[in-house]
Order: structure tokens, then C-alpha cells, then sequence
């Protein structure tokens, strides 16, 4: 009996085997942690490209000017930027007029319980005003670690916001252009 016990530790068949499977679970799951978080800041690139672009409507007098409603026009250049990788569904946004770029300290955002932006609304201003945009998004993160480590709304969803603070242009202006 006290052969075979010892025949059966010295024996090496399969170890190759089990030292893969330890080694696998823990390199699978990295390597599926690596392709979240990548996804989840591609997902960040395209909401801060999608803001900026957008916000370039605001800057040059476009979205104030239009004979349509600015809050539409806005929302339809942010979701037409965004809608590549995020629901645009669930992206939420503020444009707030604010007295100067000090004021962009005071004006925090503020969220609900369930992590909604409360919104202080759509205000794109006028000429030569200072404007706040400000546009979230909740990303549900999918691998159960990963979201317990970087969750900070409901446990699963990770908030990501960009913010842009800008001064108008003064569009209102008619630009005279001498022949040469």
C-alpha cells in the first residue's frame, strides 16, 4: 500500500495540465478586465468627442440662430457623435450660462439617488457669454470584479462626464472682407 501512495505523488502525468488551469482562470479573467476597461475608455473618448463637437454649435452662434429649437439641434449633434458606441438614449447633458469662468467652481454637478444628472437645464446663451456643457454617461460595466472595484453609482455602472467651459464667439458681428 505505502508503494503505491508513493508511486502516485511521484507521479507527473497531467501536471502540465493542472498548472494550466491554475494559471488560465486568473489570465482569462485579466485579459477580459483588460478589454472592459478598454471598452469603457472608448466609451469616454467618444462622449468627450461628441461633447466637443457639439459644443462647437453653442460657440459659434449656430445653435442660438437656428429657426429650430436649440435644445433639439444640440441633442441631435450629440447623439449623432455618439451613437457609434453609447445608447444615446442614456446620455444626459446641461448647457448653463454662467457670468464668468469663476463661476465654473460653483456650479458642481449634482446627481439623484439612482445617479441621474439633475440637470440645471438648457441656457446657450448670446454673444461673448461664458457657457458651461456638461455631459454624462452611465456605463454598465459587465465583468463582476472590475465592477465592484469601479462602480460608483449602483454597484455595476461607472458615471463618466465631461465638461466644457467656453466663452461664445461674437457671431452676431458682420464681417466686412476687402477685395485686394
Amino acid at each position: 500500500m505505502g508503494f503505491k501512495i508513493r508511486t502516485w505523488i511521484a507521479n507527473e502525468r497531467g501536471a502540465t495540465a493542472v498548472e494550466f488551469a491554475l494559471v488560465a482562470i486568473p489570465a482569462l479573467y485579466l485579459l477580459i478586465g483588460i478589454i472592459e476597461m478598454s471598452l469603457m475608455f472608448l466609451a469616454m473618448s467618444t462622449l468627450d468627442y461628441a461633447a466637443n463637437e457639439s459644443s462647437r454649435l453653442i460657440r459659434t452662434g449656430q445653435v442660438q440662430q437656428s429657426n429650430t429649437d436649440p435644445e433639439e439641434m444640440f441633442r441631435d449633434s450629440l447623439c449623432s457623435y455618439a451613437k457609434t458606441f453609447l445608447d444615446c438614449k442614456q446620455v444626459q447633458y446641461e448647457v448653463v450660462h454662467m457670468n464668468s469662468f469663476a463661476d465654473f467652481s460653483n456650479h458642481k454637478a449634482r446627481y439623484d439617488e439612482k445617479g441621474d444628472l439633475i440637470s440645471d437645464g438648457f441656457d446657450a446663451g448670446s454673444v461673448n457669454d461664458v457657457i458651461l456643457i456638461r455631459a454624462v454617461y452611465k456605463y454598465k460595466l459587465m465583468t463582476p470584479i472590475i465592477a465592484q472595484l469601479l462602480s460608483d453609482v449602483d454597484g455595476s455602472s461607472k458615471r463618466l462626464v465631461t465638461t466644457i467651459v467656453l466663452e461664445t464667439e461674437p457671431y452676431d458681428v458682420d464681417l466686412v472682407v476687402d477685395d485686394l
